[in-house]
């Protein structure tokens, strides 16, 4: 299982989460909840208390990976498999352009 903490305009705003079962979970962070309930990620996962559950990385998520000559380089870099999404969400987007930065998690991490 390998997760990241996902913040937004520098607030930790939740974790995304691989499972060993392959789906990718999403959740808010309950003080994110209270604090900023209007301060979504993304129009498709509005701040809630529920978890977001997929097969697939979301679309969001997805698009913050890079593309084409770039995922290329980041790639080879990083030797992450071009098909390993979460393994390069997590290599590449913690310094995105945009509100949204992915920070791995290790165990210990206290958010």
């Amino acid at each position: 299982m390998r997760q990241g903490k996902v913040f937004y305009k520098d607030h930790f705003a939740g974790v995304i989460t691989e499972t060993n079962d392959g789906e990718y979970v999403f959740q808010y962070d309950d003080h994110y909840v209270k604090d900023y309930p209007d301060e979504f990620i993304t129009f498709t996962m509005p701040v809630a208390n529920r978890p977001y559950i997929d097969k697939r990385l979301h679309p969001f998520f997805e698009g913050l990976i890079p593309e084409g000559w770039l995922l290329d380089i980041a790639s080879a870099h990083w030797k992450i498999n071009k098909n390993d999404r979460m393994g390069l969400l997590l290599a590449c987007c913690q310094d995105c352009i945009g509100a949204v930065s992915i920070k791995p998690k290790t165990e210990g991490d206290g958010e």
